[in-house]
């Protein structure tokens, strides 16, 4: 069977610990992102150092009303018993989320792009998207041209990053010629390919696309 989703509530409730058999613990806390415009409802999701502008990536088959959605990240804290406290904490987005609805998630599906089925997966696979620049970002379809200076490693996108010594996120940044708007933020331990998630409620009305940047382990999974 394809991948199965994981525990995204707790991943998503502050104060959720977790370990490794390293011994590195984990803190989450959640980071608010702001508000995303969606002037279409068409949802987008990638690495938008590499992607973004390139016409590559499509929107996801999932859509959504037009509207203004809040963007959050899973962020994790981690840290060392035997070592003292950093100057600068450890943080590692474990998972970003746009929420359409504020109701409980009763279900998960995987987001598909057009052409992609998941009868087509093998045990634990999913389709995800590729990072190479170590970020991930959602936006609406409408905002694909709307941050040409990207490419030249230019504009507000690389602004957000580089003002903040690239700190996690998540960062919402404004194109300055057509004001549409994107939310950025870095991508768990850095380049690979994540799978998004679309939830749906009790009724099957869509709560939230979260992409699992694969940081923190289920409970379940924890070393005892």
């Amino acid at each position: 069977m394809p991948m199965s989703p994981r525990d995204y509530t707790w991943l998503f409730t502050p104060g959720s610990i977790f370990a490794y058999e390293s011994g590195t613990a984990g803190v989450i806390h959640v980071a608010d992102g702001g508000t995303l415009d969606l002037p279409t409802g068409r949802v987008v999701a990638c690495d938008p150092f590499v992607y973004l502008g390139t016409g590559d990536i499509e929107p996801f088959t999932v859509t959504v009303e037009p509207g203004r959605y809040r963007v959050e990240a899973a962020v994790a804290t981690l840290t060392r018993p035997d070592e003292p406290p950093a100057e600068r904490p450890h943080l590692r987005v474990a998972a970003a989320r746009l929420v359409i609805r504020d109701e409980p998630t009763v279900t998960w599906e995987l987001a598909l792009l057009p052409e992609q089925d998941p009868a087509e997966l093998k045990d634990d696979e999913f389709f995800g998207y590729g990072v190479d620049a170590g970020t991930g970002c959602f936006y609406d379809a409408s905002a694909e041209e709307a941050f040409p200076e990207t490419q030249e490693e230019e504009g507000p996108l690389w602004e957000a990053f580089e003002n903040s010594d690239w700190s996690a996120g998540p960062h919402l940044v404004t194109s300055l010629g057509t004001g549409h708007t994107l939310a950025a933020f870095t991508s768990g331990w850095g380049d690979g390919s994540y799978p998004t998630w679309v939830g749906r409620s009790a009724t099957g009305e869509v709560t939230c696309f979260l992409t699992d940047f694969f940081v923190a382990p289920d409970p379940a999974d924890a070393p005892v």
